[in-house]
């Protein structure tokens, strides 16, 4: 779980990174990344 944490952090900074530099197509996938790792923190609460 804090490994998901950490992964989820370091691309929520990622993500604002990009998006401040208008590098659209990292952005995207730093979210997609956000997604994955919330959605598996989701699925280990859950159980």
């Amino acid at each position: 779980m804090k490994n998901l944490t950490k992964k989820y952090e370091a691309a929520s900074n990622k993500a604002i990174k990009f998006m401040k530099n208008g590098q659209i197509s990292q952005y995207f996938d730093a979210l997609l990344e956000m997604n994955r790792c919330k959605k598996l923190m989701k699925a280990i609460v859950a159980n």
